[in-house]
């Protein structure tokens, strides 16, 4: 049965990439200087309305423990040119291979930035003062990441007014502003966006959307990464993973990380 069910699973592979799930592409355009070029794709692809990801020059990756162990050399020739990685959620999770993530990407000169996944049942305080005791103060890191989302966790359900999730969502950022000297990107879903009015903020925001171009999705905000699709393929990274683009072209990119980076 065991040996069954691996010929199926070829197959199922097989079948796939004959009618383009899991394929790989090219970006056009795409100059990343080392490797053989962009080698990555998506196991699910799909039609896209008002753009499409592909078109853009510059793609990372986010990733957490479920990634398992990661090649980060093969990561970085497949064309990736950034990643953010999980390290924290409310006040008192860590994420166990964060530190062994940050080190690794770093050795592989991927530029690398630490998210973290904020609960609505301890303060924005108590949620900083648990990033900052993880997540090192290193020159050359990307800017620390906010990630506001409606959680699913029994532990927290609670989905507070706006002006609380503000209120307390802006001490955070705020307190690591002063403390790593670049302020917070604000990761953020559709939903939780449109609850919580953010598009009031004036901030840099990173906005997942898997279906449609953040333009149409997200009439009128102005974004610096894009989020598109949870079913990507990267060699090196077993398994599915979050895929992103920069919002701009590769010249954007290099200076957005020059002002970022010293």
């Amino acid at each position: 049965m065991k040996l069954l069910g691996r010929i199926l699973g070829i197959l199922l592979v097989v079948a796939l990439a004959a009618c383009g799930g899991g394929r790989t592409y090219r970006p056009a355009g795409v100059s990343v200087g080392h490797g053989t070029g962009p080698q990555f794709g998506d196991s699910a692809p799909h039609e896209w309305v008002g753009g499409h990801p592909y078109d853009h020059r510059v793609h990372g990756i986010d990733i957490s423990r479920w990634q398992g162990n990661i090649d980060w050399g093969r990561v970085r020739t497949s064309g990736i040119s950034f990643a953010f990685i999980k390290a924290t959620e409310g006040a008192d999770h860590a994420d166990p291979n964060f530190r062994r993530y940050w080190y690794e990407a770093g050795q592989a000169r991927i530029p690398r930035g630490a998210y973290h996944y904020f609960y609505f049942c301890r303060s924005g305080a108590e949620q900083a003062a648990w990033f900052i005791a993880n997540v090192p103060r290193e020159r050359g890191a990307l800017p620390p990441v906010l990630d506001l989302e409606w959680t699913a966790s029994k532990t927290c359900p609670r989905r507070p007014p706006s002006h609380e999730v503000l209120r307390e969502a802006r001490i955070f950022k705020d307190i690591l502003h002063r403390h790593y000297g670049q302020r917070p990107i604000i990761y953020t879903t559709v939903d939780f966006y449109r609850d919580n009015n953010l598009g009031s903020w004036p901030e840099e925001f990173w906005l997942r959307s898997v279906a449609g171009h953040p333009r149409i999705v997200y009439p009128g905000q102005p974004f610096s990464f894009w989020q598109y699709t949870g079913t990507g393929i990267v060699p090196g990274i077993q398994g599915n993973v979050d895929l992103n683009v920069f919002a701009g072209s590769a010249e954007q990119w290099r200076l957005w990380l020059r002002q970022r980076l010293q």
